[in-house]
């Protein structure tokens, strides 16, 4: 169901050129994408929200979750623009309640994302958003945890994708879509 070729009718191309480029960051052979010099510039950040926006429309959902914490960016006006909610998604300890927990493997080592327990009734459609789209972990694991809660994902939402790691296939069975994407 992944759909890399979907598109709005908005022409995001030009937002690349907001997105400086930093070269052996952070380490040396990695070429950082700075997404901070797009969020400053204030009709680059509106046009991106409205993209992906647009997109979400019809797809009725009732939460977007927002991965600590770049999401946290993106998806409470992500959530203000399709009338829904907005449900953090944390590093361990930072929520004050009975939190779901999912542990998942990096490239070295592990990692935990903690949601709050009554944060999704079951059947509610969520989206799940964040900035990057690499290798899929984070995203994955995000899945398995609002899934454990009973929601229906409706998607998975990213401004920026690098098609070269292919993360976008730990997610094959669900509608993903990047804004931008990067071969290299």
């Amino acid at each position: 169901m992944s759909n890399i070729g979907s598109k709005t009718s908005m022409n995001c191309e030009p937002l690349k050129k907001l997105i400086r480029e930093i070269p052996d960051f952070p380490k040396k052979g990695i070429l950082f994408y700075d997404i901070t010099t797009l969020l400053k510039d204030k009709l680059g950040f509106a046009t991106l929200i409205d993209a992906l926006a647009e997109y979400y429309l019809p797809k009725k959902v009732d939460l977007i979750l927002g991965m600590e914490a770049r999401g946290f960016i993106f998806g409470p006006a992500l959530a203000y623009r399709l009338n829904a909610g907005f449900v953090p998604v944390r590093k361990p300890g930072k929520l004050p309640a009975a939190t779901a927990r999912v542990e998942y493997e990096l490239e070295y080592g592990t990692n935990v994302l903690e949601i709050h327990k009554d944060a999704v009734q079951k059947g509610q459609r969520v989206i799940i958003v964040d900035d990057l789209l690499a290798t899929g972990g984070t995203a994955e694991a995000t899945t398995k945890l609002a899934a454990s809660l009973g929601a229906e994902i409706a998607g998975l939402g990213f401004v920026v994708e690098l098609d070269f790691l292919k993360g976008r296939d730990k997610l094959r069975q669900y509608d993903v879509y990047s804004l931008l994407h990067y071969d290299k």
